[in-house]
């Protein structure tokens, strides 16, 4: 099933701004996003994949020469990993939420067990949130998506930055993958995966594109790193519960290919390598299958 293709025509798409933010698999270290915050108070609604988003973001448009607020004419298109969780507040949950025989209750869920965690928390973990601090903190007023949670929905987010600005609703779009993955939750989902990555391949990641068209970046006497050639998406219907397809990933150019599989970053991959491939000249192609079904490729030629 053919879900979506894009080419270059008279005025093709380029990439005016990169941004990225990685920790790696068994890094822990505090994430310091402060200089990007508006209000230094939204700090305590941040989690990780907040903190991630917005730093990413904010080296992207910064590279981009863009300035805030962005406002009306610009679109966020972002992709969100899994859900993420720490198994402290998970026990404290699961106690909470016993009843006198010690079985879990939905009665006692719903008053002690909620009122046992931090009442931030929910803000932390939820996949809209990273939007709202990258729109809030960046003044973006225009369209935008929130999809999740792994790299073909971040191909999702693609097609629809694209078809914003050529059907001129945007002059920016603003497309990004950010994933909270050092977690009990999301490494116990991935263990549940015959062909996953160990805790240990699991990183936090974020990275950001600015998109325009090549007119509007000549407009603002911007350049830009990247080029779109065309990408494609096609979606393998199947039963979830009965069947899952083996994941493979790929970013070659003629003379080189980068390895994408040693850890796992989730919807921010391909902005990613992008980044790496910065100082490599060529036609660079991703390709892609996902577990959940997605088939994607694209093609991004180099200044």
């Amino acid at each position: 099933m053919d879900q979506g293709s894009g080419h270059v025509g008279d005025d093709p798409i380029v990439v005016t701004g990169l941004g990225h933010c990685l920790r790696s698999p068994g890094d822990q270290g505090r994430l310091k996003p402060q200089p990007y915050l508006k209000i230094r108070k939204t700090r305590k609604f941040m989690g990780v994949q907040d903190d991630l988003a917005v730093l990413a973001a904010g080296e992207a448009i910064s590279q981009s020469g863009l300035e805030k607020p962005l406002g009306d004419r610009c679109g966020l298109y972002l992709a969100v990993g899994f859900i993420p969780f720490e198994q402290d507040d998970l026990e404290s949950l699961y106690e909470g939420s016993k009843d006198e025989d010690g079985q879990f209750s939905i009665d006692a869920f719903s008053s002690k067990g909620l009122r046992s965690v931090s009442p931030l928390l929910t803000f932390r973990c939820l996949p809209n949130m990273p939007a709202f601090h990258v729109s809030m903190n960046f003044g973006i007023e225009g369209p935008y998506l929130t999809t999740y949670p792994g790299p073909g929905q971040f191909y999702s987010a693609l097609d629809e930055a694209v078809m914003a600005l050529e059907e001129d609703l945007v002059d920016q779009a603003v497309l990004g993958g950010v994933a909270h993955q050092q977690n009990y939750l999301v490494e116990h989902l991935f263990a549940r995966f015959e062909t996953s990555k160990t805790p240990a391949q699991l990183c936090d990641a974020a990275g950001f594109l600015i998109l325009e068209k090549k007119s509007k970046a000549r407009e603002r006497g911007r350049s830009w790193s990247h080029k779109l050639l065309d990408y494609r998406i096609d979606y393998r219907p199947h039963h979830p519960f009965e069947r899952s397809f083996r994941p493979r990933e790929s970013f070659a150019s003629e003379s080189t290919e980068l390895t994408l599989t040693q850890t796992e970053s989730g919807p921010a991959t391909l902005p990613l390598a992008l980044t790496l491939a910065q100082e490599d000249e060529g036609v660079w192609e991703h390709q892609l299958e996902t577990r959940d079904g997605f088939v994607a490729k694209s093609r991004w030629e180099r200044g």
